[in-house]
C-alpha cells in the first residue's frame, strides 16, 4: 500500500506510464510524516518527563547519613538537610579535618538515597488453610478407592 502511494507521488503508475502525481498524494505524504513527527515528540516529551520525575524523587529522598557526590566532584556524607532545598555535606576525616559545606540539591551527581517506590496494590489472597481442607478431603477419597 505505502509502495502504491510513493509509486504515485512520484508520477510513475505500475504500467510505468505516468506524466504527473496525484497533488492529493503529496499532501498525503506530507501529513504521514508530520503524524510521525508528533508521535516522537509525544513520547520524548513523556520519557523526559519520566526521568525528570525519578530524579526529583531521588534528590527528595536524601537524609542525613547518605553518601553524596557533587557534579565538581566532592565527596562526603549528608549532616543535615535544609528546607531551602539546600544540604550540609560532612567532608574529610578526623586525622585530616572535617569541613562543612552547604549544597544545593540541584549539585548532586551521585547518591546513595533510593527513592520510595509505590507498593503495587496486591489482590487478596485465599488463606492457605482453606487450600489445605480441601486438598485432604481428596486424598481421603482416592485413599478409600
Amino acid at each position: 500500500m505505502l509502495w502504491n502511494v510513493l509509486s504515485s507521488a512520484t508520477g510513475t503508475t505500475s504500467s510505468g506510464a505516468g506524466a504527473g502525481g496525484n497533488p492529493w498524494s503529496t499532501w498525503l505524504m506530507i501529513g504521514i510524516l508530520v503524524v510521525i513527527l508528533v508521535v516522537f515528540m509525544v513520547y520524548n516529551r513523556r520519557s523526559q518527563k519520566k526521568r525528570q520525575e525519578e530524579t526529583m524523587n531521588t534528590l527528595n529522598a536524601i537524609k542525613p547519613g547518605n553518601k553524596v557526590k557533587t557534579i565538581g566532584g566532592i565527596c562526603g556524607v549528608v549532616v543535615e538537610v535544609c528546607d531551602d532545598n539546600t544540604f550540609v555535606l560532612e567532608t574529610g576525616t578526623e586525622k585530616s579535618g572535617k569541613s562543612y559545606m552547604k549544597f544545593d540539591k540541584q549539585a548532586v551527581y551521585q547518591t546513595d538515597a533510593v527513592a520510595p517506590v509505590a507498593a503495587p496494590v496486591a489482590a487478596p489472597e485465599a488463606p492457605v488453610e482453606e487450600a489445605k481442607t480441601e486438598e485432604e478431603p481428596a486424598k481421603e477419597e482416592t485413599k478409600a478407592e
